[in-house]
């Protein structure tokens, strides 16, 4: 402990011994403590204490000497360190073993217990050192790879979740295109059934207008006692004893009925067909004979459907044309007796058939 006393007098203040002289001044926590209450000074005695230079020189000494001492004394602080999985025991050892080189062998266990058990055991930092020792890499690489570990695993499970997700969205396209297509099946079948439906009451509509028909026909038959007209759907256009330079004669021989190619023609009496085919200008032609002897001509047919064989009032044998010498479709029809031509219009009249 150095002393306080007064320089001897007639000693100049650069001649004072210097802090060797009077001993080593290691100051300590109580010498250098400040008194309590009020702050007061002790007014020192002699040159020395007031000196300025040689309180320097004895503040360098002491820092050189044993001023570490009063460091020493302070209490620890402590550091804590963020705690990763697997990775703070193993680096435990390292940070501890800095620690004992620094701080002496004291410190570590003062700086395990400050950071509590964030910064792991000695069965942790064994491990670390294990680990270390087998893969040959430092901490910061160990670090590194536990964080690549994990970005690669996170990655791994986004990308399960994106497939996840990108099947479901293809599941819910293909129904939906599914749905889409059973909807357009479903109207397709409607329409086509409708269609169905349409022409089907059509065909039964044209079915019945010809039973209809054929029932007027058949009752208008025996109503003229049993004589029905040749054609329906007709123009009268040209009359018997027409002249002109169109026949042949010079005058019409026969009485023509306009109506459109394919127009039924029927026998106008019962009786038997005795002729059927070509006949030069009156193109296709049949020859019906009635049962009193009388001969009907139908010319210029477009087809014929009975061609021989007994018929009956009103029964269809052929169809309205336009063969042989004609300048439009229409139905020659001539009335003979006994191989002269008469006037259809009045046979007919005659037979109660409204021309």
């Amino acid at each position: 402990m150095a002393s306080n006393l007064p320089a001897p007098e007639g000693m100049d203040i650069q001649d004072q011994p210097t802090a060797g002289a009077w001993g080593e001044w290691n100051p300590t926590e109580d010498s250098v403590r400040p008194v309590r209450g009020k702050h007061r000074v002790a007014k020192q005695r002699g040159g020395l204490a007031r000196s300025s230079t040689v309180l320097g020189v004895g503040v360098i000494a002491a820092v050189g000497a044993g001023g570490i001492a009063t460091a020493q004394d302070r209490p620890q602080v402590a550091i804590s360190m963020p705690s990763f999985p697997g990775l703070t025991d193993d680096s435990g050892d390292s940070a501890d073993s800095g620690r004992d080189t620094a701080n002496g062998p004291g410190t570590s266990d003062g700086a395990d217990a400050a950071a509590g058990p964030r910064s792991g055991g000695p069965a942790a930092r064994a491990g670390l050192l294990a680990q270390h020792t087998q893969s040959g890499s430092g901490a910061g690489e160990v670090l590194l790879s536990r964080i690549l570990q994990q970005a690669e695993s996170q990655q791994d499970a986004a990308s399960a979740h994106d497939r996840a997700q990108a099947e479901l969205a293809a599941k819910e396209a293909a129904a939906k295109e599914a749905k889409e297509q059973a909807e357009a099946a479903r109207q397709a079948a409607d329409k086509e059934a409708e269609d169905a439906r349409v022409a089907a009451e059509k065909a039964a509509a044209d079915a019945k207008a010809k039973a209809d028909a054929a029932a007027g026909q058949v009752r208008e038959a025996k109503a003229s006692g049993g004589y029905s007209l040749p054609t329906s759907a007709y123009t009268l256009t040209s009359h018997f004893g027409d002249s002109g330079s169109m026949w042949s004669s010079g005058h019409h021989t026969g009485l023509d009925f306009a109506a459109p190619t394919g127009t039924p023609v029927k026998a106008v009496g019962s009786g038997k067909i005795t002729s059927a085919g070509w006949s030069g200008a009156y193109g296709y032609r049949i020859v019906l004979q009635l049962d009193d002897g009388t001969e009907i001509w139908y010319c210029h047919l477009s087809s014929m459907s009975v061609t021989s064989g007994a018929v009956g009032a009103g029964e269809t044998i052929g169809r309205v044309g336009a063969t042989g010498n004609v300048t439009g479709a229409h139905l020659h029809l001539e009335v003979r007796k006994g191989g002269s031509t008469t006037d259809p219009l009045a046979w007919l009249t005659s037979k109660g058939l409204n021309v």
